[in-house]
């Protein structure tokens, strides 16, 4: 086995033709599991500048380079829009694309949200987007926020769209169908996967907040999840987790059963979750170099922080900010 993050064993990646032996997980037994689609230079329409680097790598470059815990979500509602773009679906790229430069320094990753695309018909102007911040900020991966969750071909589309026509490092993922709603994404090598575990919304609490009485255990819902995450089923090494900021507690829990694993935290900024609680109860590091990171994202309270002329410079204040506040809370 080779190590990743931090010394953590993970399985080895394969070229493409080879097998990797047979392995079972959560009694579905994955026998001759092939990894296609696998990494050369340039495939994927990813056409990243930094040749051999998975998206843990790129994530770990960029929290360093940028000094960066913060993720701008890029959720555009032209509703929202500053004058002169105001209502106009047709500018959803600009508005975005000028976000996107006055942050490019500031951020360990975007995460642009589909649905606020695709409601627009504007997934053209995404795929401008997804070029436009791979040139501008080529250190910068880019989380595409889909929460896919379905099974066999149809999740295999899904990837082909994610990773192939988006050409995004990582994709968020809803495992509530299982193992092989989540298998599809993992033949791309390189390409990261979180998973949706313990959420900010309330209703979070009707599913994943539920005990498994099956389970050895009897762990709740989102804690299986985490074990899952950490364990079995991260046959790349690339598998994430998606908590809220809302829950710190629970992002501590999540944390103490997967050390590794970094942990996609929404709800800060207008969703009203503590920052520096966050950084606490899941960042973890030594001499200041994470082990166990955090991706914390801001859409609102960075993309609409003026109504003005100057949004741009507003967002750059806002981001710089909370970027300040994210570093200043990691334990020293």
């Amino acid at each position: 086995m080779r190590k990743l993050n931090g010394g953590k064993p993970v399985m080895p990646i394969f070229m493409t033709g080879q097998l990797m032996p047979q392995i079972t997980v959560s009694k579905i037994k994955i026998s001759h599991w092939r990894e296609e689609s696998l990494c050369m230079e340039g495939i994927l329409g990813a056409n990243r500048k930094i040749s051999g680097m998975n998206f843990l790598d790129m994530l770990s470059a960029a929290e360093r380079q940028n000094g960066s815990l913060l993720c701008v979500g890029l959720d555009p509602e032209p509703t929202k829009f500053p004058a002169g773009l105001k209502g106009d679906a047709n500018k959803i790229y600009d508005f975005c694309a000028r976000i996107v430069d006055a942050t490019a320094d500031l951020v360990s990753s975007y995460k642009p949200q589909i649905a606020y695309f695709a409601a627009h018909r504007a997934e053209g102007q995404l795929e401008r987007l997804m070029e436009h911040m791979r040139r501008v900020a080529p250190h910068v991966p880019i989380i595409l926020d889909a929460k896919r969750g379905d099974i066999g071909s149809t999740a295999e589309q899904y990837a082909k769209e994610a990773f192939e026509r988006y050409g995004a490092d990582a994709v968020t993922l809803s495992p509530f169908m299982g193992w092989d709603s989540v298998a599809p994404y993992l033949k791309f090598y390189g390409k990261g996967a979180f998973l949706l575990c313990r959420t900010s919304n309330p209703g979070g609490d009707d599913l994943q907040n539920q005990r498994l009485a099956s389970v050895d255990g009897q762990p709740l819902l989102y804690e299986h999840v985490a074990r899952l995450a950490q364990g079995p089923w991260n046959l790349n090494g690339q598998l994430g987790l998606v908590v809220g900021a809302t829950y710190p507690a629970e992002i501590a829990r999540v944390r103490a059963i997967a050390p590794t694993l970094p942990l996609l935290i929404p709800g800060v900024g207008a969703q009203g979750g503590d920052a520096a609680a966050t950084v606490l109860a899941g960042w973890r590091g030594q001499g200041g170099v994470s082990t166990g990171t955090v991706i914390v994202n801001s859409s609102r309270a960075v993309l609409y922080a003026s109504s003005g002329d100057d949004f741009e410079t507003a967002a750059r204040r806002v981001a710089l900010q909370t970027r300040d506040q994210l570093q200043a809370a990691k334990p020293q």
